[in-house]
């Protein structure tokens, strides 16, 4: 048996290397460009000693390449160290005729065997017009200005766009918000919607948006995909979405009026200037139809496209015992406004509200997945039951068209339950209804009941007499605590010693927020002011009066040692450092946060010792 357990694992050992070190060849390139301009085109694989790869680029002008760059990584996990050697072979192109082109798939050569990469999609745009109107691309990006620092409607826009301009209530449409930028696009604050008789869900965008460039109104634009809706129209008739106004903020280019290259060199080259721009969207309307007349009776208000299935949790059991009906409707559409089905059980049976359990999520064409709905039932006697089919009625936007799906029926098998399962008991369905069964026998009351003696009255109990005393004396409580917390928030020295932790805790949570952001500067900023405020607090010393020494000398008199004294001055020296020092920033951070903490635990402890 150790046998095979070990030349089991020796296999996996040697195995998963051969995973790991799989040969990776892949394509990179733009998804756009704009006729007459010159684009790289990479090729990179996971390997050192390789030749160059072949390939042929019959549709472009090949200006260069292929260029050759190598990098290596090396990694230790767990005393392991990992050497990775990557070579990228880089392609300089230029392509004449707009249109879409597919780059070819390169073969390369690696140990004996061949690989071929994968090949891209790229698109040829027109010449911008702005570009062929001034001669140059320079003039194209609209970031070089000498004295009006304007940006016209032109060169920064938004549109609003949706996938359909028609549909029925309830069903899914996409509105796009789009910025179209030909200068140096910083930032766009996002802008407040508000749709009346709809339903509006956004959805989720990566926060680093990156744009593409599109060739729109005879220019080309970088184009981001700044928000994005679903709408899920509430009412019939023309809905109107309104404009909606964005902030941008965009860097534009001050001072390259001069063509003089001594003005460029002595004057330290191009100066930019924050511009801001209000962005207004376009109004637009959207046609929404009723759906049909001639709904199904219990119409589900589904609008999409749907499945429906059910299942049993068991076929036999026992009285008393419990059964699951189980339901799952998935699809794409308005899945989160779907009405639960009703199942009709059988009266004997005790039900319960149903759990209901979301899993989907919103995409372009709406909410895609499922929505599980579980029945609980309980058999109260032995007999034969049958759960009828259940009716789910929708409609289908593909074939506009109402449709209704049939889940199966089951029969259910009850045997008898302990205390025997034929004795007529009550049917309830919210534990309200009272219902007279078999030969007019009432539900009896089970369980530990309690009586009550004849002119035992809650007047004048113990109970009513502590109904007063208790409220009287938490009054009293409360006055005396109140009291004396005002009388301690008056000492103002004494409430910034006490909070002066906590205060404390409070601007290294900040400065963890700027440590995560990478924000150098503010985070060293953040840090002093948490130790040199800590200090103030609990030394009872204005800031404005704080130094190393007279620190190092009330730390003293509070019994604070003189390593921690030291490491205090130490961390103060290399905050004041590190804002300036070279090197890896975001190691130097987290470790002068740690000992931020360190020290303001220690000292905490040394004071109230």
């Amino acid at each position: 048996m150790k046998k095979i357990l070990f030349t089991i694992i020796g296999i996996v050992a040697l195995t998963l290397p051969a995973f790991a070190d799989e040969v990776s060849f892949v394509i990179s390139a733009p998804e756009a460009v704009e006729a007459g301009q010159y684009f790289r085109v990479s090729y990179t694989v996971n390997r050192g000693n390789v030749k160059e790869p072949r390939v042929s680029f019959s549709d472009f002008e090949v200006l260069s390449g292929p260029n050759r760059s190598t990098s290596v990584r090396q990694s230790n996990y767990n005393g392991v160290v990992e050497t990775v050697h990557t070579v990228t072979f880089n392609y300089t192109l230029m392509a004449s005729k707009e249109g879409s082109y597919t780059l070819p798939s390169a073969t390369i050569e690696v140990d004996g065997k061949q690989y071929n990469s994968n090949s891209a999609t790229i698109k040829v745009l027109p010449a911008d017009k702005a570009s062929q109107a001034s001669g140059n691309r320079s003039g194209r990006d609209g970031n070089r200005r000498t004295a009006s620092t304007n940006i016209s409607n032109d060169e920064l826009f938004m549109r609003a766009i949706l996938s359909k301009t028609s549909v029925y209530e309830q069903e899914a449409v996409l509105l796009t918000f789009k910025v179209y930028s030909a200068v140096n696009l910083s930032s766009v604050s996002p802008g407040a919607i508000d749709i009346k008789d709809c339903l509006v869900q956004e959805v989720e965008l990566p926060q680093n948006k990156s744009g593409n460039m599109e060739h729109y109104n005879g220019r080309n634009y970088i184009v981001y995909t700044w928000r994005q809706f679903v709408l899920f129209p509430q009412k019939s008739g023309e809905l109107e979405i309104p404009s909606v106004k964005f902030d941008a903020v965009a860097a534009v280019e001050t001072n390259m009026g001069s063509a003089d290259p001594f003005d460029f060199f002595f004057n330290g080259g191009p100066r930019y200037l924050e511009v801001k721009k209000e962005l207004h969207s376009p109004k637009l309307k959207l046609n929404v139809e009723a759906l049909p007349a001639g709904r199904p009776d219990g119409f589900s208000g589904g609008v999409g496209q749907f499945g429906v299935t059910t299942t049993l949790s068991t076929n036999e059991l026992k009285a008393n015992e419990a059964v699951t009906l189980r339901m799952v409707i998935s699809g794409v559409g308005n899945l989160k406004l779907i009405k639960t089905p009703e199942v009709n059980f059988p009266e004997s049976f005790e039900v319960y509200d149903p759990k209901i359990e979301n899993r989907f999520k919103l995409t372009n064409s709406g909410f895609q997945g499922s929505k599980v709905i579980e029945y609980l039932a309980i058999p109260r006697h032995a007999g034969e039951y049958t759960i009828p089919s259940v009716q789910f009625s929708y409609f289908n936007t593909e074939k506009k068209q109402y449709e209704t799906i049939a889940t199966d029926s089951y029969t259910l098998s009850v045997a008898k339950g302990e205390g025997g399962g034929n004795e007529t008991v009550a049917s309830f369905v919210g534990k309200e209804e009272l219902r007279l069964l078999g030969q007019d026998i009432r539900y009896i009351k089970s369980g530990n009941v309690k009586l009550a003696k004849p002119g035992d009255y809650f007047f004048f109990s113990l109970g009513y007499w502590l109904c007063y005393i208790v409220p009287f004396l938490m009054f009293i409580a409360y006055i005396l605590l109140h009291y004396k917390q005002m009388k301690e928030n008056a000492d103002i020295s004494r409430m910034r010693t006490k909070k002066a932790n906590s205060t404390a805790v409070k601007r290294l949570k900040v400065a963890r927020k700027l440590l995560k952001e990478n924000n150098k500067a503010e985070f060293y900023d953040e840090i002093l002011k948490a130790l040199w405020g800590y200090v103030s607090d609990k030394l009872s010393i204005p800031v404005s009066r704080l130094t190393k020494d007279n620190v190092a000398a009330e730390l003293s008199a509070k019994s604070v040692g003189k390593e921690i004294i030291s490491e205090l001055e130490n961390v103060l020296g290399e905050c004041e450092f590190a804002r300036y020092a070279p090197g890896d920033a975001a190691a130097a951070m987290d470790n002068v946060y740690k000992k931020a903490m360190e020290i303001i635990d220690k000292m905490e402890n040394s004071i109230k010792r």
